[in-house]
This record gives C-alpha cells, structure tokens and sequence, in this order.
C-alpha cells in the first residue's frame, strides 16, 4: 500500500466528493476514482458508499482512514527527525496528556527551550490516559502525560513534583455543595458521570465501596469541558480532578474534594528504548531543571 495512495484516500474522505479532492490534489477525478478503485482492489473491501451528492465512508473505510491518519503522522514525524541539522537543534515535539495542572509545568519547559531552541515546535494531543498510552505505543507521541497509576513495565517516566486531587464537581445550589468534602455514601444513590480512564474505573470501587454496576452512571467522558456543561445542566455528578473548570463567584459551578482524601501523582512517560531525536532529548534535560526548580521553590 502506497502513501501516495493513502493521501489520496484521506482527501476524499475529508472533502466527501471525488471531485472536491481532485481539485484540493490536483490530479484528474478520472485518475483519482481510477487510483481509489484500485486501493479498494488492493485490500479487497469496500471502502466508499458512493451517493449522489457526497461520499461516506462503510465500515471498513472508517477504520482505514484512523490507520491511515496514523501511519503518516508516523512518517512526517520520522522525516523530520532524519533531517535534523547536525548543527543546530530543530524539530517537532509530539506531547499528549490529559487534563491536569501540571501541564503547565510542561508549558513553563516548552517556553524556555523554545528561548534557547526557537526551531523547536511542539503538537500536542489531549486524551485520557488510555488514548495517549495508545498513541505513545504506536510512536506517534514522543512524551505523555498522564495520572497515576498505570502500567508502568514498559515505559520510562519522570514523576513530575506535584499531584492532582479527586473530588467532585456540582452545581451550587446541590444540598452537597454545603459539605467541605464528600464520602462516597454521599454518591451512593446519585447521578454520576466518571472518567473513561480505564484505570479511574478500576480505582473507583475502592473508594466508593461498590461496584461499578451498583452505581447510578448516567454518562462517562473522556475530557471534562463537556462533561462541566452536562453537570451545569443538572444531568449529575462528575468524578473529576482539581482545578480544570472554574468555580469562581461567577460560575454556577463547585468542586468538593473526596473524603478520606484522594491524590494522585503525575509522570511524563515514554517508551523504553524509545530513540529520542535531538529535540525531543534536549526537552529532557530541561524538564529535568525545571523539576528541580520547582523543587527548591516550593521546599
């Protein structure tokens, strides 16, 4: 399978007519419906429903266009690091997380490298830890930033000096926003959305002191902007951490921490044995100083 052919099929697929995507290639809609029938020919599956007006993708067209949007994400980020001058320190920095405070000291580290290194660009990909584990497994991330606890057998990772706290997150005029913190009885009978995070599910029942199916889940998230919006229209509580949704006097919104008290600690994570390019190391060593700045500020 070629990665000429593959543009070409996500350019279809992203502009839903053949004719649109000629135009956005330009190449010839006689040469790309030729070239798209012989790519179908070629896996022997029917990737396009052809209507009238517009293209859709069947089934299988649908899971080749995420592997496809992978794999050349994987080549350009490879191409770039193969042609990183020797001389100076250029390139792209591939980071994925979730939803924490911490990202700011990642943001603090991407600044002052970007001082020294203004060559240096950085992408980053929001997702829960599942997602980003996943992406850092297929090489399409350099770093992730995720919460405790996860597998950590085959990865290596800083644990950066700070930690994030669950609680919940409820509109005001709750009777449970009268409570400083909350116990999970409290829960025990009460709408919840929770975290996607596959590990956030497994911890869960410890704390609640039930099990998963025992529990009122009216909807799981995978980040929490839109599960706030859920929450704000009355439709539940959401298990989340501290600090990722305004709760000032403006907001018709509260977070209560959980009781007994629920901490979790932050690594950036990458692969073991992962070949870094001069970039992405370069990054290492000041995350590395950064750490140990924070470290002396805060003892």
């Amino acid at each position: 399978m070629e990665l000429r052919l593959l543009r070409y099929f996500l350019a279809v697929a992203r502009e839903e007519t053949i004719s649109g995507a000629a135009q956005a290639l330009h190449l010839s809609q006689p040469s790309l419906s030729r070239q798209l029938m012989d790519l179908e020919a070629e896996l022997g599956k029917q990737l396009f429903l052809r209507g009238n007006r517009r293209i859709t993708l069947t089934e299988e067209g649908e899971l080749l266009r995420r592997r496809a949007a992978e794999i050349l994400t994987l080549v350009e980020k490879t191409e770039a690091e193969l042609q990183d001058s020797t001389e100076t320190i250029t390139g792209d920095i591939y980071i994925g997380g979730g939803e924490t405070e911490s990202m700011r000291l990642i943001a603090k580290t991407a600044k002052r490298l970007r001082t020294d290194y203004p060559g240096i660009r950085f992408h980053l990909y929001s997702g829960n830890a599942d997602d980003v584990m996943e992406r850092l497994d297929k090489g399409l991330l350099d770093f992730g930033l995720v919460i405790e606890p996860f597998h950590k057998k085959n990865y290596h990772f800083i644990q950066l000096p700070s930690t994030d706290t669950w609680g919940i997150l409820m509109r005001k005029d709750s009777p449970l926003a009268q409570k400083e913190s909350i116990r999970a009885e409290d829960l025990w009978e009460l709408p919840l959305l929770t975290s996607r995070q596959s590990m956030m599910m497994y911890e869960l029942p410890g704390w609640m002191e039930k099990q998963i199916d025992e529990l009122t889940i009216v909807s799981t998230y995978n980040l929490i902007f839109n599960a706030a919006l859920w929450v704000e229209e009355g439709l539940g509580y959401a298990l989340c951490i501290d600090k990722l949704v305004h709760t000032d006097e403006t907001s018709p919104l509260c977070f209560r921490p959980l009781e007994p008290r629920q901490e979790v600690g932050i690594d950036l994570v990458w692969k073991k044995y992962q070949v870094f390019s001069k970039a992405a190391q370069k990054f290492l060593d000041y995350l590395q100083k950064e750490k140990e700045q924070y470290q002396k500020k805060h003892r």
